[in-house]
């Protein structure tokens, strides 16, 4: 035992502390955060768009050609792997731009927004019908019916859902590194070719994702308890 902790003890200063090699996890660990909040703002603002067009449409009718482009935009999101979207916005679409955080972070972002649309709508399509109804009765344009009735109500309904989705979104952006994005697993990656070790460097990233999925976990329930608690 006493040999494994010396040995586990050696690797440890070798991977991390030699040459100040932790560096490269918490340079990673910075861009992935920088990548997933963007992404994570990019996909709730046009995710809440489009689910705002689909469920009008669904509900009334209305808003033809603006379901059809999001219906177009959602069967290509959500049918092509994420790294092929964040290849083709490097290589094709966004080729002209030199900063890979904005690119990873519109690649994410609309990648995130096709989930979060189809789960915000159906928070919407939850609602009953009778909560528009009674915000027209007061008034109420159907603009303000939805931003001050239904979607409070339908934001409640996803959370659990959307949470689910923004931990999704903060691990995918560990494939960041196909465009040589130096995120948090492109760190480890960098350190297990300087050191030869392939265990510690990915165990440690693992570890650092775990943490951070556990926090992200942590204020959604604390979230959670405090939207019950302004329902009593």
């Amino acid at each position: 035992m006493t040999e494994f902790f010396q040995e586990f003890q050696r690797k440890f200063i070798q991977d991390f502390i030699d040459d100040s090699r932790y560096l490269y996890l918490l340079r990673g660990l910075g861009n992935t955060l920088i990548i997933t909040f963007f992404a994570l703002l990019i996909g709730v603002a046009l995710g809440f768009l489009i689910a705002i067009v689909r469920a009008t449409h669904d509900k009334h009718g209305t808003l033809k050609i603006l379901n059809v482009v999001c219906k177009i935009f959602l069967t290509v999101w959500r049918g092509t792997p994420v790294v092929v979207q964040l290849m083709i916005m490097y290589y094709i679409v966004l080729v002209s731009m030199s900063n890979k955080i904005v690119v990873a972070a519109v690649a994410f972002g609309l990648n995130s927004a096709a989930y979060v649309a189809e789960i915000v709508r159906s928070g919407i399509m939850s609602i009953d019908e009778g909560q528009f109804e009674a915000g027209r009765s007061l008034g109420l344009t159907y603009g303000k019916t939805m931003r001050l009735i239904i979607l409070p109500q339908a934001f409640k309904n996803v959370l659990p859902a959307l949470a689910n989705e923004f931990i999704t979104l903060l691990k995918e952006t560990s494939v960041s590194g196909y465009i040589a994005m130096p995120d948090l697993t492109k760190g480890g990656d960098i350190i297990r070719s300087v050191t030869y070790d392939p265990y510690l460097p990915l165990f440690g990233v693992a570890i650092i994702y775990l943490v951070l999925v556990m926090i992200l976990t942590a204020g959604v329930h604390k979230l959670e308890a405090r939207l019950r608690t302004n329902e009593r």
